[in-house]
């Protein structure tokens, strides 16, 4: 479970099993005090580092040698919902082209991905709690 918990104006503090924790925020010129980044960039943070977390794993188990490499992503849309992710693998390594466009395939089994492509179902509960 994930659970954010207001801490001022638009500022959350995001709470994660194992003890991790996380602000996230507004940007000032959205009404928020740029303390973290937005929900919408952490969106975009799940899916750069789930693709990552993906391709290592299978480059682990394939004896790949990836060395540097990073994953970029970019959101973009007309309004404020995302309508597409732009995902950009960067490797400083020596992988041949069929590799790479297995590593390109790879990229596109992370569970983030998977979750945004399938639009997955999100339900909100028909009561509130009272705390």
């Amino acid at each position: 479970m994930v659970t954010a918990r207001r801490r001022s104006g638009l500022t959350n503090e995001v709470f994660f099993e194992g003890g991790h924790s996380i602000l996230a925020d507004e940007p000032e010129s959205a009404g928020g005090a740029n303390e973290g980044p937005s929900p919408v960039d952490l969106l975009a943070a799940s899916l750069a580092s789930c693709t990552a977390i993906t391709v290592e794993m299978y480059a682990d188990r394939k004896d790949w040698n990836l060395g540097e490499f990073q994953v970029d992503v970019e959101s973009g849309g007309d309004g404020i919902v995302p309508e597409r992710f732009e995902v950009t693998l960067r490797l400083a390594c020596d992988l041949d082209d069929a590799q790479l466009d297995r590593l390109l395939e790879i990229a596109g089994r992370c569970p983030v991905h998977q979750a945004l492509s399938a639009g997955s179902e999100v339900a909100i509960g028909d009561h509130v709690e009272r705390v």
